[in-house]
């Protein structure tokens, strides 16, 4: 430790034998005295600038070339993230500023004013060049965080960013005291008055903070999560989630930002449970015409027992039916008396094992043909199955097939599905 005391004492006496040197060097020459101050600084700052300048090369290139060296013999990338970020580059530059704290007070001996503001310079560099390399750490963490598959889908950048907000707003309160003389807690204390100011403008970082929070604790939304936010107009992929703002890449391509905040404020739907499960729900009705539903007599019956998924169920049925129509001595000279089978039935029935036997669909799930309410459109028959495939193309080319079979079989039950009157059916008055 006195070795060290000693060598900075000799470097700086030789500074100021120097400095002294080409001060009395120029008066010899001629100079004024006041131009020979002047003319000593400019040498002396020209000088240190360029001692500077080549110790921060030095400097920088050894860390560098260290770190690259240790980033390829180690077997984790981070060191590589490290280089990447810039954290080497960003520490290289603490030793020139050290260095220049250090001479500044010789360079400007004779100009007390540029001394000062100088070194108020220097320190605030010092404070922003501290927040450069906090940044470039957490950018590091924050890359290495999303290599790992636990943290893949989790909103780091709102951490980070709100630390860096925190970061930056107490690096400017701290450079703002050194510029103006003032203690930095007694400064601290000041800003409580305008404290309200402060909540206002930052009012959707505070908002967006704690959402973020929220989100994150609740497992509301997830990167890669598929959302639909209709607020918003919002139909995709989550692909990036920070302080402020939720960015969804909807399936035109486009990209639609959402309010952090207004993922706890608003309602939307995230398909992620779907997604997770083992089929993708196919949910859709088809209406049919109200006066072609009928009951079925026998021949339509034994021309039915054709269809082949049918025909043991048809047996069996017409078997049940006409053994309690006998027990029960149900006039069949109208058709309505006793029990009957109708052509809807019987095609809810078909369409239900059609649906069973399909081999795109989950057998484990549910499935489902149903009768829904009545409307002025019709009787809807809705299908409520879940294929076994989940992706999207192969989805919409699942439900497609069956829809375009059960449309065809339709006719083949005495059966029309409903549709709008158009002028092809709507007959002129004369």
């Amino acid at each position: 430790m006195v070795q060290s005391e000693t060598i900075s004492e000799t470097t700086v006496d030789q500074v100021s034998n120097l400095k002294h040197w080409i001060y009395d060097y120029l008066l010899d020459l001629g100079v004024t005295e006041s131009s020979a101050a002047y003319l000593n600084m400019l040498v002396l700052l020209i000088g240190l600038i360029i001692v500077i300048g080549i110790i921060d090369v030095i400097i920088r290139r050894i860390l560098i070339g260290a770190f690259t060296q240790f980033a390829k013999r180690s077997k984790t990338n981070f060191d590589d993230l490290l280089i990447s970020n810039k954290v080497p580059r960003n520490i290289a530059h603490i030793i020139p500023l050290l260095i220049a704290l250090e001479f500044v007070p010789d360079v400007f001996a004779d100009f007390y004013n540029f001394e000062i503001l100088i070194e108020k310079g220097l320190k605030v560099f010092a404070i922003v060049l501290t927040l450069w390399i906090a940044r470039s750490l957490l950018n590091t963490i924050k890359d290495f965080l999303k290599t790992l598959p636990r943290f893949r889908d989790k909103p780091i950048d709102s951490y980070i960013q709100v630390f860096m907000i925190f970061a930056w707003f107490g690096g400017i309160m701290s450079a703002i005291a050194i510029i103006t003389n003032i203690p930095f807690l007694k400064f601290l204390t000041g800003m409580g008055a305008i404290s309200a100011v402060i909540i206002l403008v930052f009012k959707d970082t505070i908002l967006g903070f704690v959402a973020s929070i929220q989100v994150s604790i609740n497992d509301m939304v997830r990167i890669g999560d598929w959302i639909t936010f209709e607020k918003y107009g919002a139909d995709g992929d989550v692909i990036e989630i920070n302080l402020a703002t939720v960015k969804v890449q909807n399936w035109d391509k486009t990209i639609t930002t959402i309010p952090t905040y207004a993922l706890i404020s608003d309602s939307f739907k995230n398909w992620r449970g779907m997604m997770d499960a083992d089929g993708r729900r196919i949910k859709r009705a088809l209406n049919i015409k109200q006066d072609s539903i009928k009951c079925l007599t026998d021949a339509d019956v034994e021309r039915l027992k054709k269809i082949q998924l049918i025909a043991p169920y048809l047996d069996k049925r017409q078997s049940d039916i006409e053994k309690y129509n006998t027990t029960n001595n149900a006039d069949k000279t109208l058709l309505l008396n006793g029990r009957n089978l109708t052509n809807v039935g019987v095609f809810r029935k078909y369409v239900q094992t059609y649906i069973e036997k399909h081999s795109g669909i989950n057998k484990d799930m549910t499935i489902m043909v149903r009768q829904l309410a009545p409307t002025s459109e019709g009787l809807p028959i809705e299908i409520y199955a879940f294929s076994s495939d989940k992706r999207w193309v192969n989805y919409e080319y699942i439900m497609a097939d069956i829809f375009d079979h059960v449309l065809s079989a339709v006719p083949y039950f005495d059966l029309e599905i409903f549709e709008l009157p158009t002028s092809h059916v709507i007959v002129p008055k004369n």
